[in-house]
């Protein structure tokens, strides 16, 4: 689960991780009224104007209906012209932004439309870094990975200068060690009181990290003030789904506008769906068969539109739900249902997909493979249903059946 930035950062503030001050906007005359409170608070009328959506590369990115105007803007106008000259420039950035579609790397060509505003006092930067606390699900462990070229994407640095990446795995018996932030504060090169400060402040986010669960803590850039203050000048926290249960007040968060409508979907009827750019819908039961599923359309020239795994009890309803979310992908030209039935019954699965198409249609070619339990039985209800579905004799056939019917 995703979180917006000025979340993330009450979030780590709360737990005593330096971030700048700022004041989260839905209107423009909140945005206009946060620079006054921002300057007061800091003694400066400079301020930054950020969108807050679900996707990074927000300050290359670009609106839709502005081309010239990026998701993240500095407001320079109150070092001559005082508050009101930048309070009138926050008004009219906020007036553009809000409502508006903001494309970029990460959101695809459809982009998002900004609901919120982030206003943020302005930092004076001496030095960008990239820090990031990230769980390495081949080792079940947390691994800091930092960078002296902050403000640079990741895996851009990674491309280029691999060299300049440190990588440092945290054993959750003790977690991040002295001697370890010491070491990744040198790296960084880091000196006097930002040393001091950066390794406190590589301490309390993995401990962070630890604590909330979380996927993904990346901080880019982290900056380090021309008084030696290290500070997240951007925050971007991903939390375990299956952990949420240990923080309700991190489950309050989830901004639902902001998730893809057919996964929420799913997640009410107890369905694990993700969305692909592939052209063949895939209903199976079990993860493992799903990315067998996967895998072998590709190997036959297909591509999957998604991953749905109804798992071993799913009901009637629950196939019909799955059917229905397959289908409102206008991407999908064809389906192709592979059950293994051992605790799922085949029959059942049967029964939903016949429900499903006299409730929704069947507008693109349907290939069905059932195995298991009540197979015999499952087979004979599709086949005296009078749909047209195409029956396959194994995974393989069924895959190679579905792609060519799609074509």
């Amino acid at each position: 689960m995703k979180i917006h930035e000025y979340q993330a950062k009450a979030l780590m503030e709360a737990r005593g991780i330096p971030v700048p001050h700022g004041v989260m906007a839905t209107t423009v005359d909140e945005a206009v009224a946060a620079v006054r409170q921002l300057s007061e608070s800091s003694g400066s009328p400079v301020v930054v104007v950020k969108s807050q959506i679900h996707a990074g590369g927000r300050g290359k990115g670009r609106f839709k209906e502005y081309p010239e105007l990026g998701g993240v803007n500095v407001v320079l106008d109150g070092i001559e012209g005082g508050v009101e000259a930048a309070e009138a420039r926050v008004r009219e950035l906020a007036t553009w932004m809000l409502g508006s579609t903001l494309v970029t790397i990460q959101t695809g060509d459809e982009g998002r439309v900004v609901t919120r505003l982030y206003i943020e006092q302005g930092i004076e930067i001496a030095t960008e870094l990239y820090l990031s606390v990230l769980l390495d699900r081949s080792t079940s462990r947390n691994i800091v990975m930092a960078s002296t070229e902050g403000g640079t994407e990741i895996e851009v640095v990674a491309h280029e200068t691999p060299e300049r990446i440190i990588k440092i795995e945290i054993d959750p018996a003790f977690g991040l060690t002295d001697f370890q932030a010491r070491g990744i504060a040198y790296k960084l090169e880091l000196e006097g009181d930002a040393l001091k400060n950066g390794v406190k402040f590589l301490k309390d986010l993995t401990a962070f990290a630890i604590e909330m669960d979380t996927d993904l803590v990346e901080i880019n850039p982290l900056v380090v003030t021309t008084d030696g203050q290290v500070i997240a000048l951007d925050g971007k926290i991903s939390f375990e789904a299956n952990a949420l249960y240990r923080h309700p007040e991190v489950a309050a968060l989830r901004d639902e506008a902001e998730e893809d409508a057919a996964e929420l979907a799913a997640t009410e009827h107890g369905l694990s769906f993700i969305k692909l750019d592939g052209s063949i819908g895939c209903m199976v039961n079990g993860a493992g068969l799903a990315m067998a599923t996967m895998d072998i359309i590709q190997f036959v020239g297909g591509d999957p539109a998604n991953f749905l795994d109804v798992g071993g009890g799913a009901d009637k309803d629950q196939i019909v739900a799955a059917f229905k979310i397959i289908t409102e992908d206008p991407n999908v030209k064809g389906i192709f249902i592979n059950i293994f039935g051992g605790i799922m019954r085949c029959d059942i699965i049967a029964n939903g997909v016949v429900a499903a198409i006299e409730e929704v249609g069947l507008q693109v070619p349907l290939v069905v493979r059932l195995e298991g339990t009540n197979v015999e039985l499952g087979k004979q209800i599709i086949d005296e249903s009078g749909l047209n579905v195409v029956s396959a004799a194994d995974m393989r056939d069924g895959a190679v059946k579905i792609v060519e019917l799609a074509e």
